[in-house]
């Protein structure tokens, strides 16, 4: 995974890790950390209800196994109670090591989080980017999609690499 940053903007291009999150939000400390996912932004109220230190082993439709391992953050997007105090970057920094401290995580493991409104069905998303904005952090959550592993590593073969662009550096060891 690749982190790429700007001084109010970290992209994980959808391939985040814990550390690589706890690392972003280092810089956002005591700010509320909001969550945006499916067009909507969380309710101050919202909380983790679950960390789950998972590993798949997996057959596709293709007859081709896998195996994997990610961290998955089950979220319910509730509102702030009366006397309650929302989430920040520190508090969700802390809940992981907390986590951390209890169960193994993966550090490789790619960050998965399962949100949804309370009394709703969850939907399942990839961190996206960390925008820190007019003191408050917002944690951006794409949609992951739905794919057919063997027509997608079919897909990938088939495109050009960006290393066999028409002219190549020379002796970076590409095509």
């Amino acid at each position: 995974m690749t982190l790429q940053a700007t001084p109010n903007r970290y992209d994980f291009g959808g391939d985040a890790s814990v550390p690589s999150v706890k690392a972003a939000l280092q810089s956002c400390g005591a700010e509320p950390l909001r969550l945006e996912y499916a067009g909507r932004i969380s309710q101050l109220g919202y909380h983790v209800t679950e960390v789950k230190a998972a590993s798949f082993v997996t057959l596709d439709c293709g007859g081709n196994p896998d195996q994997w391992r990610e961290v998955i953050l089950q979220v319910e997007d509730a509102e702030l109670a009366e006397g309650a105090s929302p989430m920040t970057a520190a508090k969700l920094t802390a809940i992981l090591d907390k986590v951390a401290s209890r169960i193994e995580l993966d550090a490789d493991a790619r960050l998965t989080f399962e949100v949804g409104p309370s009394g709703e069905p969850m939907q399942v998303f990839d961190v996206g980017a960390l925008e820190v904005l007019a003191g408050q952090a917002t944690l951006r959550l794409t949609d992951r999609s739905v794919i057919c592993k063997p027509r997608h590593r079919a897909e990938m073969r088939a495109a050009p690499t960006q290393c066999c662009s028409p002219s190549p550096k020379a002796g970076s060891g590409c095509c």
